[in-house]
Formats: structure tokens, sequence, C-alpha cells
């Protein structure tokens, strides 16, 4: 039996939760997400809780059941609290900036970088050093901070680039002069 599958998802009260037939929908403060559950297992309400369980035994269902409970329990997180992600722009002369919603990025180029993020993203910009991704679906966040981050590569001689925040960049010794014998 599944570990993380058959715990129950408990419901926030400033999120509202429907599960019709194999589609859950989940909307809150920070937006409206919705799964289609795959067909093998069952969403179902009970008692301001969300229970994913399984048809059968067989492969499939048991990989699914843990998987459906994860984005499940990630939507509704989402929903009523959020996802953020943290980049860190480093180099001499690299920076970020906003520009209406796009994400302006000079980052070693000969023209700006500009990112246009998706409708449910909001990206901040604190400092021309720091960049926040948030939003209420986790994929999403990581996979707009992911597309901020391959603009400019972390290199690994000067650790000059865009990482995220606390990610340890391993560092390569720099060429030197051959020892005089």
């Amino acid at each position: 039996m599944s570990r993380v599958g058959i715990q129950p998802i408990n419901i926030p009260g400033s999120v509202e939760v429907s599960v019709e037939q194999d589609l859950v929908k989940v909307s809150g403060p920070k937006g409206e997400l919705q799964h289609q559950v795959p067909p093998e297992l069952t969403a179902v309400m009970d008692d301001g809780q969300i229970l994913v369980r399984r048809g059968s035994d067989d492969r499939r269902s048991r990989s699914l059941h843990g998987l459906t409970r994860s984005l499940i329990a990630n939507m509704v997180t989402g929903v009523s609290e959020g996802f953020s992600k943290s980049l860190v722009i480093e180099g001499t002369g690299y920076r970020g900036s906003l520009s209406g919603t796009k994400l302006v990025l000079s980052v070693g180029y000969s023209h700006p970088v500009e990112i246009v993020p998706p409708d449910t993203i909001e990206i901040e910009v604190p400092n021309q050093k720091r960049i926040i991704v948030r939003g209420p679906d986790k994929q999403l966040v990581g996979q707009v901070a992911a597309e901020i981050r391959d603009v400019r590569r972390p290199e690994p001689y000067h650790g000059f680039g865009i990482r995220y925040e606390g990610e340890h960049i391993r560092r390569k010794e720099g060429k030197t002069a051959a020892a005089a014998t």
C-alpha cells in the first residue's frame, strides 16, 4: 500500500474543492487549478478531506496513487499559500529589472533578454541582483524559474550567471603557469 497515497488531504477553510467524475477543481485566494485523475484512481470528498483511492493493485495504479495524491495536495497548498522560487544574479554588470510584467535581463549578451511570464505567474525584482517567481502552480513556478536560469547558467570558474538562491556551484580551478623546475 502506498504510504503517501493513503494519507488524506486536509482542505483549509479558504479553499473550495469540487470533484466531478475524474476531474478535481481547486479554487482559493491565489487562483484556480484543476487536475485530471487517471482512470485507475478515484478522488473522493469526505468530511473536509480529499481521499485518493485505487481500484486495483496493478503496477500502474500503485505508481500513480502517491503521485496523484501529491499533485492534488500541491494544488490545495498552491491556491491557499502559493509557491515561490528565488534566483540570484551574479556577475559584473549583470542585472535584472521589470518592464511592466516582462522581466528584462542584462547578463552579458549584446542585447537585453526579455521573458514574458504566463498569466498566473508573478515575477518580483526587489533589487537588481535578485528575482522572485511566485504562483499557485508548483510545476509552472519551477518551469519559469528554470527558463530564467537557462538564460545565463552559472559558469564554474567565476560563478557568474543566474542561480537558484542557496544553490551550490561546484567551482573549478583555473589554469596555472607551468611549475619552473
